[in-house]
């Protein structure tokens, strides 16, 4: 009675689907090809998920120690910075403003030297607002006095000018005066050390109080710029709109602007590792066309009946997409199902990977991430899912509009 109500030519291509579970080798290309494309998809799935951690990790370290947007006011600094956050924090998602001084120079100790960006800072302020606590190695902010002339390296950075804690060091930072360039020399002990995970951190960042940094970049006091710090870190752009127009004097940026080169390069081995991997499903989608052409040789007397029976070409050509359409479907299901549990238990089968092969995947003399994230995305998933279903679809045109073009008279000439 259920056939009843099924489209005859789904029925017809359901009886030959379970025809070739009992047929050796047309079962064995079947079974390849559904394997095939449900390997492709679960490749592709846990691939993007492990670079979708990546690029949320990427952002998170950006963000560790910098601030989500700024507001600047170069050369002559604000004259009333409370006030400018006051307005700040008056837009959607802002949840903290601090000032700061960003100024160039280079850092000196024996013969040792290295370019660097000093950020001065208020200690206050920023353990309100950003975690920069939980990267410091020694030392803490509240040991950056005003006036006190301390400084806290990256971890990187020290072991390039071979300085510990309790060293003077010596920072050159350029300035300009009536016109000429002049260099400015100043002494630092070193009071702190942190390590972020992010070579542009570690490497050539150094904090410095507020006062100080003041004092270096001639501002006599006043603060230069303004950290923005938001709820929502990808909420840039609201917040761009918002305050980026409103102040012609001010100049603005934030994270999105300025490491756009970063998660363009993402985007771009996200896109070329898709296709690449979506060649898997590609190749076993010619084991579709493969068995199919098979199984249009094997039934044409049974086409030429069915066309002798009334059934118009084009419903025999829907016959095999049938057949073909049910193997990337079922594979597909296969690979979506595979692909989301081994993209969501990579912390652990990693590990178990290490252990058992012994051999270290991302050593962490090497990697600053010594652990391989995961992070599946609903659209990922259902975008991977439709391609891989729409490839195995294309594969069966060929075959069933050869299948339409069987002749009656030709197939039955002989019987």
């Amino acid at each position: 009675m259920l056939a009843m109500f099924r489209p005859l030519e789904c029925f017809i291509g359901l009886r030959y689907v379970q025809d070739r579970a009992h047929r050796g080798f047309l079962s064995f290309i079947s079974l390849a090809s559904l394997l095939g494309i449900g390997l492709g998809v679960a490749a592709l799935i846990v691939i993007l998920s492990v670079m979708n951690g990546f690029e949320t990790e990427l952002r998170t370290r950006l963000l560790s120690m910098t601030a989500h947007a700024s507001l600047s006011q170069p050369g002559t600094g604000f004259a009333d910075w409370q006030g400018v956050r006051t307005q700040i924090m008056e837009q959607p998602g802002v949840v903290g403003v601090s000032p700061f001084i960003s100024l160039e120079g280079m850092l000196g100790s024996g013969s040792n030297l290295s370019p660097v960006i000093v950020r001065g800072i208020l200690p206050s302020e920023e353990t309100n607002i950003f975690e920069l606590e939980r990267f410091l190695r020694i030392g803490s902010l509240v040991d950056l006095e005003e006036n006190a002339r301390r400084i806290v390296l990256g971890r990187t950075l020290a072991l390039n000018l071979g300085v510990g804690i309790g060293d003077r060091i010596n920072l050159l930072v350029p300035q300009v005066e009536n016109g000429r360039l002049m260099p400015r020399l100043s002494s630092f002990f070193i009071s702190g050390l942190f390590e972020a995970g992010i070579q542009d951190h570690d490497a050539r960042l150094a904090l410095v109080h507020l006062s100080d940094a003041s004092q270096l970049k001639g501002l006599n006091g006043r603060v230069e710029s303004l950290a923005i710090h938001l709820e929502n870190p990808l909420a840039v752009s609201q917040l761009r709109n918002g305050i980026g127009s409103t102040e012609s004097s001010y100049e603005y940026s934030d994270w999105a602007l300025e490491n756009s080169n970063y998660f363009r390069a993402i985007r771009i081995e996200k896109t070329m590792m898709a296709l690449l991997l979506l060649l898997i499903v590609a190749v076993a989608a010619f084991n579709i066309v493969a068995s199919l052409m098979m199984v249009v040789t094997d039934k044409q007397k049974d086409i030429a009946i069915l066309r002798t029976y009334g059934l118009a070409p084009a419903q025999v050509a829907r016959v095999f997409m049938v057949q073909g359409s049910l193997l990337g479907f079922a594979g597909t299901l296969i690979g979506v199902a595979l692909g989301i549990v081994l993209a969501l238990n990579v912390e652990t089968i990693v590990p178990w990977l290490e252990l058992t092969f012994n051999f270290q995947i991302m050593p962490g003399d090497v990697y600053y991430v010594t652990e391989i994230p995961s992070e599946v995305h609903l659209m990922d998933v259902v975008i991977i899912s439709i391609l891989a279903f729409l490839v195995a679809v294309i594969a069966t045109i060929y075959p069933s509009r050869r299948a339409a073009a069987v002749a009656p008279a030709e197939a039955l000439r002989y019987e």
